[in-house]
């Protein structure tokens, strides 16, 4: 086991990769009473046509990943919420794009909730009769989202950015197409990417590093696995270039005032995953300096009536793709639209200038990320395993004090391109 220290943060890190893989990251956080631990798989939604190391080729409906994370819990005598239910801690799981998790908290019992975790998630039991009768929770799940105006803003601005490529769907699939489900859809789903070698567990907060890799390991020896595991190679982007970047899209429903979203498909590869937070973190540090509720840019466009309150950005980043998004609800949805490209056009011009305002936005960042160490939670939550090369909240504080406006620079020139540029209404029903 290694243990690497951060003093200027005065923290520990233990890392061990298992003889069968599984990567385990410890962080204990002395003074705390809680732990919580996160088991990851690096597949998620996306990932329905993939080729396994012997080239024959698998095609799975869309939501296949969602559904399996639902069935994993559920065994043949008992049900793995229950477990973690006798034994006082809380348990839930997520399907994303390109990662599912696996988690509980606790403040006791931290032994027996480890082993409850790795042996309902190492120990799969899918049967046509089961799988069934997850078909109208799973569809009633997904009628309530499409429902949302704001899912449906989401989605469509998805499906515009890319159009040939599985993100459009939903991650939790479609009505059709989890009738299509099977048990053996999720045992070769969960054959090809539910290896300890494609995963990782991190635990964070109230631990004796020594001891809870003891346990780890004790259970893990206790299994066998499949030798000499390769991951499938999945999600090949139809389009790298992202010339098939629908312009614009539109879907009316009984809302009480329309709202608009604009997207930004990024197409910049990277060779690592400290690369690609990097890249994250420059791009977020821009998108603040240019939409940040305290910029000058936002507080005219509020002035103005074209945003409100429910205004809001975010930078996404998945293994294999990005993009930005922008939306408000408004009356002045092209106002909107034509503003945000302005402001995306004149981004470099606006750095130059902004050179005291990024130094001020920075080190509030850091503040903020340094205050979150206080909470094992999002510690736990923030950790995004192979993504960003398992690092952690430490990391990324290293990483943002070393970002530069330059690095602001290189994001406006690898990012903002028109033609990578879509915009989505959802407008009321007259």
């Amino acid at each position: 086991m290694n243990k690497h220290v951060d003093k200027q943060l005065r923290m520990s890190r233990y890392t061990s990769i298992l003889d069968n893989g599984l990567r385990v990251e410890l962080l204990p956080m002395p003074g705390y009473h809680k732990t919580y631990a996160v088991m990851s798989a690096d597949v998620g939604s996306v990932d329905t046509d993939f080729t396994l190391s012997d080239g024959s080729q698998v095609h799975l409906p869309a939501g296949t990943s969602h559904y399996l994370e639902h069935k994993l819990f559920e065994k043949k005598d008992h049900d793995a919420f229950d477990l973690f239910g006798k034994l006082g801690a809380d348990s839930n799981a997520f399907t994303d794009f390109t990662r599912t998790a696996y988690l509980f908290s606790t403040t006791s019992k931290l032994h027996q909730c480890l082993d409850v975790l790795l042996d309902f998630v190492q120990d799969p039991y899918f049967t046509p009769a089961l799988v069934n009768k997850e078909r109208g929770i799973i569809a009633s799940e997904i009628r309530m989202y499409q429902d949302q105006p704001s899912e449906r803003l989401y989605m469509g601005m998805m499906g515009n950015l890319y159009p040939n490529d599985p993100m459009h769907n939903d991650i939790a699939g479609t009505v059709r197409s989890i009738q299509q489900i099977t048990a053996d859809d999720l045992y070769q789903l969960y054959d090809a990417f539910y290896q300890p070698a494609n995963m990782s567990l991190l635990v964070v907060g109230k631990l004796d590093p020594e001891q809870t890799m003891e346990w780890i390991s004790d259970n893990q020896s206790r299994k066998e696995f499949r030798p000499g595991y390769q991951r499938p190679s999945s999600l090949k982007i139809a389009d790298p270039s992202g010339h098939d970047v629908i312009a614009s899209g539109q879907v009316k429903m009984p809302v009480h005032r329309s709202s608009v979203m604009v997207g930004l498909r990024g197409v910049q590869q990277f060779e690592n995953g400290r690369e690609r937070l990097k890249y994250r973190l420059s791009a977020e540090l821009l998108l603040a300096l240019l939409f940040d509720e305290n910029s000058d840019n936002f507080l005219k466009l509020y002035n103005q009536g074209i945003i409100d309150d429910t205004f809001g950005y975010q930078f996404e980043m998945q293994r294999g793709f990005h993009f930005a998004c922008f939306s408000t609800s408004t009356d002045k949805d092209d106002q909107f639209i034509d503003s945000v490209r302005q402001i995306l056009d004149q981004a470099d011009k606006e750095l130059i200038s902004s050179r005291q305002q990024f130094n001020m936005i920075k080190r509030a960042w850091l503040g903020r990320l340094i205050g979150l160490l206080d909470s094992p939670e999002t510690v736990a939550e923030r950790f995004a395993g192979k993504l960003y090369d398992n690092a952690l909240l430490t990391d990324e504080i290293a990483c943002l004090k070393g970002i530069s406006i330059d690095d602001l620079s290189s994001v406006i020139n690898q990012l903002i391109k028109p033609g990578h540029l879509t915009t989505y209404k959802v407008l009321r029903q007259n």
